[in-house]
């Protein structure tokens, strides 16, 4: 019979209830940026026409980044005492973001792009008052990157768009 797992409590200046609602936001952050990533890397691989080289490596980019932020967004998961979650199942329950059936156009691959990094940018931004609140530096300093990230991305996107 094996020796009991020792049980810590996680003793880091953010009360347990804090900590739970923090990780549960960031949850449906790592939700929104999985989706986001995988629609962008989906984009990537079959996006066509005139703009092709151009979209094809700006996509590839994007989902690159998007690829090495999920991690963090774990991991800051699990510094809080929390599982991350990690499957199909639960990133569809906690996503904000729709996910594309089919093979959309070169632009309207565009447009439902920056309507997901969007959607992305305010998952992290509604979440950033109870990080404030709760003084969890990390997460707010981890959600102004992201937010970051995800309005340049947008603007850039938008961009496209314009005649």
């Amino acid at each position: 019979m094996g020796a009991k797992p020792a049980n810590f409590t996680i003793d880091i200046g953010i009360g347990e209830k804090d900590r739970k609602a923090i990780a549960k936001g960031l949850s449906a952050l790592l939700a929104d940026s999985y989706s986001l990533y995988l629609m962008t890397h989906n984009f990537h691989w079959n996006v066509k026409g005139p703009m092709f080289n151009t979209l094809h490596t700006m996509f590839m980019a994007q989902y690159t980044e998007q690829w090495a932020a999920l991690d963090l967004i774990a991991e800051r998961i699990r510094a809080l005492g929390e599982p991350a979650p990690g499957t199909y199942k639960e990133f569809s329950k906690l996503t904000s973001i729709e996910e594309v059936s089919g093979t959309p156009k070169a632009m309207d691959m565009v447009r439902l792009l920056v309507k997901a990094q969007e959607a992305t940018a305010k998952t992290a931004r509604k979440l950033f008052p109870l990080a404030e609140k709760a003084c969890d530096q990390p997460t707010a300093d981890l959600l102004t990157q992201r937010q970051d990230v995800h309005e340049k991305t947008a603007w850039m996107l938008r961009s496209l768009l314009e005649e």
